[in-house]
């Protein structure tokens, strides 16, 4: 890869990931990420915002691409860490062993996590909201943006270019190849990183959405001419379309949210799967769309998207020695780890010689302030009454989403 310039001395540096690993350790990454980092040129001094894990020879290729730039790592100044998140720090301590005289500015939480994370405690200097680095005919200005998406995390403004460096914030999945800008992208394009921002948000910061709104509030006051994040592609023709985006999905988190209902079912034996189609037929009687997954089989990380967008949200899961099955647990779990709260809900589900599931998801809907419409739970194999109730509560669900006002 190339490095991109974005305005007179202000350069992109990227490598792109690909699918072998998952993100974090947890999300599957099918169409890749994209690393980003950004270099500053004033006429007195250089910056490097933000870094890279030395993933899949990222650090090899942000080398190659500060030499295009006409850069040494000796050239670098000032390295600004927005965030310590590993992926955008990973190669801090080679960096700093190969220019040592690199001066490292971070915000006032952050300090001791460079000591944590990379044992490096000397030249690391604090920058909170309003502080201003001049590096000549260039001004980084800084914004605590805190728990976008870790406490420590702030925002850097290039004033005189009006460029957002803004870290996870404004980020998506997916490799970026020749259109780096959402210029450059076609309308296929454009959709295909639509999703996989929400994908992204939905994953990696829907549970801190409160202080995403807190942080685009504190933006405002900003002229924004380019978003540049760390992950995806960079907005100059219309950075307010991705800062609308982030809005709407932060606004998910208490409903509603679109007029979409998520069907997500395991099943033992098929019993409970049996009344899936009843289900989706429900559902579509009312012209809802309707995302199905099923479990263990697909990734809760699909599953998670299509629930924080979705209004509605139906469960079909049996019950396993007592208790909520088991895979379905886990998926249940992440929900309520990235606050998907105050849903329009139902179950349906099958039980051998017990029932006990309802009673452990009753408790879940409550924390989770989902209204919920019952259940459709029988013994064994379900009967037509079975069929018939489920197509009914699917449908009464669709209803509601359809009329349910903020």
């Amino acid at each position: 890869m190339k490095p991109v310039e974005i305005a007179q001395g202000v350069y992109r540096l990227s490598a792109n990931i690909g699918s072998r690993d998952l993100f974090e350790g947890i999300w599957p990454i099918p169409n890749g990420v994209s690393l980003n980092a950004y270099i500053v040129k004033g006429d007195n001094k250089t910056a490097l915002i933000d870094l890279v894990k030395d993933w899949e020879g990222a650090a090899r290729g942000i080398t190659e691409q500060l030499r295009e730039a006409g850069l040494g790592l000796g050239d670098i100044d000032y390295l600004v860490l927005n965030h310590m998140e590993p992926d955008h720090t990973g190669w801090l301590a080679e960096l700093k062993k190969q220019q040592p005289k690199l001066q490292i500015l971070c915000s006032k939480k952050a300090v001791p996590m460079v000591e944590a994370f990379y044992g490096i405690t000397d030249s690391v200097k604090a920058v909170g909201s309003g502080d201003v680095l001049d590096l000549g005919g260039k001004q980084l200005v800084f914004e605590d943006a805190p728990n976008v998406h870790w406490p420590e995390t702030m925002v850097t403004y290039e004033a005189v270019t009006k460029t957002l460096f803004s870290c996870d914030a404004f980020g998506s999945f997916g490799q970026v190849h020749e259109a780096v800008f959402d210029d450059q992208l076609s309308e296929l394009e454009m959709r295909f990183f639509e999703q996989e921002t929400l994908r992204y948000y939905a994953n990696i910061v829907s549970s801190f959405s409160i202080f995403v709104q807190r942080a685009i509030k504190k933006l405002e006051a900003l002229d924004i001419s380019v978003i540049a994040p760390s992950h995806g592609i960079l907005w100059r023709k219309n950075p307010d379309k991705i800062i609308r985006d982030y809005i709407r999905l932060a606004s998910y988190m208490n409903g509603p949210a679109e007029e979409e209902v998520t069907l997500v079912w395991s099943s033992m034996y098929g019993n409970t799967e049996s009344l899936v189609e009843a289900v989706r037929a429900g559902v579509e009687a009312e012209g809802l769309p309707i995302h199905i997954h099923r479990v263990p089989q697909e990734h809760v990380s699909f599953v998670l998207a299509s629930a924080w967008r979705s209004s509605g949200i139906i469960v079909g899961m049996p019950t396993y020695e007592y208790r909520m099955f088991p895979p379905m647990y886990t998926v249940l779990d992440i929900l309520e780890r990235s606050h998907v709260m105050n849903r329009k809900a139902f179950r349906f589900g099958s039980y051998g010689w017990s029932g006990g599931a309802q009673k452990q998801f009753d408790a879940f809907t409550q924390a989770m302030k989902w209204d919920c419409l019952g259940s459709v739970e029988f013994q064994g194999a379900p009967k037509q009454p079975d069929h018939e109730t489920a197509f009914a509560r699917a449908r009464e669900l669709a209803k509601q989403v359809k009329s349910w006002k903020a």
